[in-house]
């Protein structure tokens, strides 16, 4: 029976009856609220309505593994990977040597092999030799390009797992925050309710009702803003996943509170030896500095080694010519040093001081990054303590108090809504807090190249 019938009830029955409804719904909302049960806890399933689909929520750990295996830009790291690896043994492999075949000093007057002496058919093999150790430089060069590409599949794993767990809790946020005003939203249409009694009864003021409507299009908007907001992030949360757009999105869990203890020269030391991005900025200082040692060695010339065997005809009375081998060595001449070696060198000298510059960078971006989401996580930990065990059950205690005042004509119907407003805030504030604290874990967990393996 709506509020708003008790207008044909005598005044004085309008005004008891009333404020009883309100006082007996007020108690059971108060009540699921301290217990900590969902709004709709309180208030009962009417004949032939049906209860709301639930969902079970997805584990954070099941869509990370799922999302190791169909995303994209993981599986495109692993072959970037699997290529440089595949790189490392032809770098120091020797060049393919060089078979040759033809005919020498054949005269040009009969074109016969036997007027000659010198004449012969000729087969030859030639295979050249780098200077000693540029093959075992070439491969620690090749070698230290893979290692760098391999903590960089690794850091796409860990930045793919952050943004999933990111978008896991912005979407659980949003999940939560959408029961809130719900819940809020239903409580309002009570209140509105009252206070259209009261006003047609001739107790209360137009401005009461007002208030409410105002509030309750407020909560209205801000549904139709969750709303967008939660097809935004399951979209992302999709695409981060490997799934096509026609596959429903996975449901969050509720946030939680996973405390944790974070020393900040722990997580600065973690960073510094488990960090992909720098481990890979070092491997590339080394493959520089090997790079550099190449250059130089340059300057030493490579060695061409030739076998040949000539056959030669017997002569034209029968005689026998015996047939001739040939062994020859050739090197190079890196005479060209100031504009060709010289440059060479130079440029790998800058690109080696190019990669400590980088690694430097990072590493002091880490450091800042790290202090940053420590202080972040730590500051948002308290928040929730406080909203959890101080905030919360005081503004919860007021609205009592305001009830247990407007039973009594102490305080108007403004007092008891902007009480009521005041516990959704916070509530709204707890369920914040508890999300980016979690989002603070997840980012120092890439932070410190925690692997999600």
């Amino acid at each position: 029976m709506s509020l708003v019938q008790f207008g044909t009830f005598p005044k004085w029955c309008q005004l008891r009856g009333a404020r009883m409804l309100l006082g007996r719904y007020l108690q059971a909302v108060l009540w699921s609220m301290a217990v900590g049960l969902p709004a709709s806890a309180a208030e009962p399933v009417l004949p032939g309505q049906s209860l709301p689909a639930v969902h079970s929520a997805t584990p954070l750990n099941k869509l990370v593994a799922e999302a190791l295996q169909n995303n994209p830009e993981i599986q495109a790291a692993r072959k970037e990977r699997e290529a440089a690896q595949h790189r490392v043994a032809p770098a120091g492999a020797l060049d393919d040597p060089m078979l040759e075949a033809g005919f020498i000093n054949v005269p040009t007057n009969s074109l016969r092999f036997d007027r000659e002496d010198m004449t012969m058919k000729m087969i030859g093999l030639s295979q050249r030799l780098p200077y000693p150790g540029k093959r075992g430089l070439r491969q620690d060069v090749a070698t230290r390009d893979a290692e760098s590409v391999g903590y960089g599949y690794q850091e796409t794993v860990n930045r793919v797992a952050r943004d999933i767990k990111t978008a896991y809790f912005d979407l659980g946020l949003t999940i939560e925050m959408t029961k809130l005003v719900e819940k809020n939203k239903r409580i309002l249409e009570q209140f509105l309710q009252i206070a259209e009694g009261r006003y047609s009864a001739g107790q209360g003021t137009q401005a009461d009702v007002l208030k409410a409507q105002t509030q309750l299009s407020k909560m209205t908007d801000e549904l139709i803003k969750l709303a967008r907001e939660r097809l935004t992030i399951e979209a992302e949360l999709n695409r981060m996943l490997g799934r096509s757009a026609n596959v429903a999105a996975p449901v969050p869990e509720p946030p939680q509170l996973r405390e944790e203890i974070l020393n900040l020269d722990s997580l600065r030391e973690i960073a510094l030896t488990r960090r992909p991005q720098l481990l890979a900025l070092q491997s590339i200082v080394s493959r520089n500095e090997k790079a550099l040692d190449l250059a130089r060695k340059d300057y030493y010339p490579d060695f061409d080694v030739r076998l040949s065997y000539g056959q030669r005809d017997n002569m034209p009375d029968g005689t026998r010519r015996s047939d001739m081998v040939s062994l020859t060595v050739a090197i190079n001449l890196p005479v060209w040093r100031d504009n060709k070696l010289a440059p060479r060198v130079a440029e790998s000298l800058a690109m080696r001081d190019q990669a400590l510059g980088m690694y430097q960078a990072q590493r002091n971006e880490v450091d800042a990054k790290l202090r940053q989401q420590a202080a972040a996580a730590e500051q948002n930990l308290k928040s929730a303590r406080l909203y959890q065990t101080a905030v919360l059950p005081q503004a919860r205690l007021t609205v009592e108090s305001a009830l247990a005042a407007y039973r009594v004509n102490r305080v108007d119907f403004l007092t008891l809504l902007d009480s009521q407003m005041t516990v959704f805030n916070h509530e709204i504030s707890l369920v914040t807090a508890l999300a980016s604290y979690n989002k603070a874990l997840a980012e120092i967990d890439l932070l410190t190249g925690k692997s999600p393996d």
